[in-house]
């Protein structure tokens, strides 16, 4: 599945980018509550309409780990 991440809610493309900047080093705050606002974010737009379960499960598998290794984005990261 390919997603046109540019397309997704405003609210949900700042949560990604959040968990990028954790990741690079450029963020104050904790990875773990980045994670877990993106997750929480998804799943608001998940079950209130405004993304669907595939295009969340796609964005859980991506920045969240929960799937194949091969499609997680942070995988190559070392912290």
């Amino acid at each position: 599945m390919v997603v046109n991440e540019e397309t997704l809610p405003i609210l949900l493309q700042k949560d990604i980018e959040a968990l990028k900047a954790c990741y690079r080093g450029e963020s104050k705050y904790d990875e773990d509550c980045l994670w877990c606002e993106l997750y929480s974010t998804i799943n608001i737009f998940q079950h209130g309409g405004g993304i669907t379960k595939e295009v969340a499960d796609y964005l859980r598998n991506k920045y969240l780990g929960m799937g194949s290794d091969d499609e997680y984005f942070f995988k190559d990261y070392v912290k």
